[in-house]
C-alpha cells in the first residue's frame, strides 16, 4: 500500500487508547526487519531517520527503502523525519516524499522554537504532511543530538501556547526520558504528562524510550502518549546479531549471512515492542 501520514495513524491511536511504534532505521536490513515485525503483529508502523542517518546515505535513499517496504506491506507505513534540526532539512525531507516531519527547536527559546516550528507547519500543511514539534528536553546523547539534564520537563502552560501558535500536529514532550543508553533505571514523570494532557488535545510523543521498562511505557500510553520512539535498542540488537554470527562463523565473508542474523535480532525486539504498544487497545 502507499505510504500514509503519521496524523492518520496517531489520531486513531488517540481515539482507541494505544500507541504506534516509531523505529529508527539506518540501513536496508533494519527496514526489512521492522517491516517483518509489523507484518507478523499486524501493526501500523512509523520508520524514521535522524539528520545524522540522512547524512550517511541521503534522504532519497531512505525514502526509497521505506516506500518499497510500504508497497510490500499489508499494514500502514509512515516515513518520518526524526529530530529535523533546521527548516532546510525539513523542506528537503518534504520534497523527498517523507509523509511526516519532525522539527526539533527544543534547544531554542520558547519564542524561537515557536517561530521555527510554525515556519515548518505552514509549509508542510500546504502539502498535507503533518508536523511533530518538541518542547522541553529529552536528555542524553544519540547521534549528534545532545541535551543537558537541566530543566528537562515540558511546562504544561508553555505546551498549550506552543500548540496554539504553531498548529503542530504532534508534540514530543520532556518527562524524564533520555536518548542513548541509560546509566541507571529511567523514571518518567507521570504527573507532568497528566498536566500536559489536560491542556493539549493533540497526540503526544515519547522520545528516548529504549531501555524504559514496559510498565512505565504502558502508564504513559494511559495518559496520552500515542507515538513511542525506539532507536538505541535497535542498533544494539542489530550489532549483537552480527557479532554473534561472526563469533560462531569467523571465516564468513558473505554479508547476507550475518545480515540475516542481525535482522532476526531486530525483528524479535520490534515484535515485542509492537505487541506491548497495541495491546493497550
Amino acid at each position: 500500500m502507499p505510504l500514509v501520514t503519521s496524523k492518520e495513524l496517531l489520531q486513531d491511536a488517540q481515539r482507541n487508547h494505544y500507541a504506534v511504534g516509531a523505529f529508527n532505521v539506518e540501513n536496508m536490513e533494519m527496514v526489512m526487519a521492522v517491516l517483518a515485525a509489523a507484518e507478523e503483529t499486524n501493526s501500523p508502523v512509523i520508520m524514521q531517520t535522524t539528520p545524522s542517518t540522512v547524512r550517511y546515505a541521503g534522504l532519497d535513499f531512505y525514502y526509497a527503502n521505506i516506500k518499497t517496504a510500504a508497497k510490500r506491506a499489508s499494514v500502514p507505513v509512515v516515513c518520518h523525519l526524526d529530530h529535523g534540526n533546521s527548516f532546510e532539512i525539513a523542506m528537503q525531507a518534504l520534497r523527498a516524499g517523507y509523509t511526516s516531519i519532525m522539527i526539533d527547536g527544543s534547544k531554542l527559546s520558547l519564542a524561537g522554537n515557536i517561530a521555527l516550528t510554525k515556519s515548518v507547519t505552514d509549509a508542510c500543511h500546504c502539502a498535507g504532511v503533518p508536523v511533530e514539534g518538541e518542547l522541553g528536553k529529552v536528555g542524553g546523547k544519540e547521534d549528534d543530538l545532545e541535551n543537558s539534564d537541566e530543566n528537562p520537563y515540558t511546562d504544561p502552560d508553555e505546551a498549550r501556547e506552543f500548540v496554539e501558535k504553531t498548529q503542530v500536529d504532534l508534540l514530543a514532550v520532556g518527562i524524564g526520558t533520555a536518548h542513548g543508553v541509560y546509566k541507571g533505571v529511567p523514571k518518567v514523570n507521570l504527573e507532568v504528562l497528566e498536566k500536559i494532557r489536560a491542556v493539549v488535545d493533540i497526540p503526544l510523543v515519547l522520545h528516548g524510550t529504549s531501555g524504559v521498562p514496559d510498565e512505565q511505557v504502558v502508564e504513559c500510553i494511559k495518559r496520552g502518549i500515542c507515538k513511542v520512539n525506539y532507536a538505541t535498542d535497535l542498533r544494539i540488537a542489530l550489532t549483537n546479531g552480527l557479532k554473534k554470527h561472526m563469533s560462531e562463523n569467523p571465516d564468513n565473508f558473505d554479508p547476507k549471512k550475518y545480515g540475516v542474523q542481525g535482522m532476526s535480532e531486530v525483528k524479535k525486539y520490534v515484535v515485542d515492542r509492537m505487541l506491548m504498544l497495541k495491546n493497550q487497545k
